[in-house]
This record gives C-alpha cells, sequence and structure tokens, in this order.
C-alpha cells in the first residue's frame, strides 16, 4: 500500500514559538524550517509513501520543501490546523481517490523511513488509526485507509480526541523516531539524542541551547 502523507507547516515566523526560550525568536524559524525539510526528506526515502503533499502557505518553506519533491498545498479554508488538513487531504484524494492519506507532524527531525514504514503497516489494519507523540499527549500521525475519512482532531490532548473520533491507537516498539516531535529545548535534545537529519544537526550545531 502507497501512502500520500499530508504535513502541516504555520508560516516559519510563527512555528514553534515554544521553542523560543531555549533557541531565541532569531534562529527559531530557521530551525522549524530545518525539522520540516528532515521530516519530508525521510517521509519521501519510505517504501510506503507514494508521496507528500505538504500544507503551508510561507513561500520560504514553500519553495525549499518543493525542492525536495513535495508537493506544496495552499492553508485553506484559513480555519486552523484541523480544517486545513481536512482540506490537503481533499486536494490529494481528488488525484488519487483510492490513495489511503496520513497526516504526519512537521516536527519530526528524527524520523527514521524504516520507522515510519512500520507505522503504516500497522495503521493500514485499521479504517483509521493514529500514533501517539513521545509524552503520549498528542498526535504525531493520523491515518485513513482508502474511502475513510480523515477526520484530523489534531491540538492540545489530541491523543484522546482522536481516540474518541474512532481511530485506533497503535502501540508499537522501535518507533521512537516517529514519536518524537520537538516543541521544547528538551524535545530538542531528545531528538538530538536519536540522531536528527543532516539540516537539523547543522542548524542545532549553531545553537546555544538553553533550558526550557
Amino acid at each position: 500500500m502507497q501512502w500520500t502523507l499530508v504535513i502541516p507547516l504555520k508560516p516559519l515566523n510563527r512555528a514553534k514559538s515554544r521553542l523560543s526560550g531555549a533557541v531565541g525568536d532569531e534562529l527559531r524559524p530557521g530551525l522549524a524550517l530545518a525539522f520540516a525539510e528532515d521530516t519530508v526528506a525521510a517521509a519521501l526515502a519510505c517504501p510506503a509513501v507514494a508521496d507528500v503533499a505538504v500544507v503551508t502557505d510561507d513561500g520560504t518553506a514553500g519553495r525549499r520543501l518543493a525542492a525536495l519533491g513535495a508537493r506544496i498545498v495552499a492553508d485553506e479554508p484559513r480555519a486552523g490546523l484541523n480544517a486545513a488538513l481536512a482540506h490537503a487531504a481533499a486536494v490529494v484524494r481528488s488525484a488519487r481517490p483510492e490513495a489511503p492519506v496520513a497526516a504526519l507532524n512537521a516536527d519530526l527531525p528524527a524520523l527514521r523511513p524504516g520507522e515510519l514504514a512500520r507505522v503504516l503497516r500497522a495503521a493500514a489494519q485499521f479504517p483509521r488509526a493514529f500514533l501517539a507523540d513521545s509524552a503520549a499527549v498528542g498526535t504525531t500521525l493520523l491515518a485513513a485507509a482508502p474511502r475513510s475519512a480523515l477526520l484530523p482532531a489534531f491540538g492540545p490532548d489530541s491523543r484522546i480526541r482522536h481516540r474518541a473520533s474512532g481511530a485506533v491507537e497503535l502501540f508499537l516498539e522501535a518507533v521512537e523516531s516517529v514519536r518524537r516531535d520537538v516543541d521544547t529545548g528538551d524535545d530538542l535534545r531528545q531528538a538530538l539524542a536519536l540522531g536528527v537529519g543532516p539540516r537539523t544537526a547543522a542548524a542545532a550545531a549553531r545553537l546555544p541551547l538553553a533550558r526550557g
């Protein structure tokens, strides 16, 4: 089964605001872009992924991610993250109506293609499935089989909300790179310990990383 992934990305000047205390506002946008680039590159290298669509209105990010091979979808109807993901899922399914679709966070700089493939194989057994983040509070991946609506419910406590929506939670070992999203300085340290992609590694090497 070949998946289409939908990856949302805020405008870089607003992305990863919780990292400000650790890296500063000057370096934060570049770091957010590095996360997204490494996430997209790893996703496109996954054998279970046919294509990647990035939902963003940021021109710089759009150009850089398109250069990696991602399709760029405008952030519509500008009604928040879940509306943007639902719109993007409809856009990609207009071209591949029978495609399974998964929403994936843009802040997974340690993402490994093989681990992503394991998660997608497990998700393919259910109409809808999701993977909780490392904190077991949020969601890093939400998958929908062909002819199943994505029904995203990202945001605070999205693990609980996705379970309540009927999505099956996936419990898998050795897929930490798919669970390790980065919102804080401590998250970034843990991602670096796992081993991040080259763009994040280069950006992080210049950081006087503070606690936070």
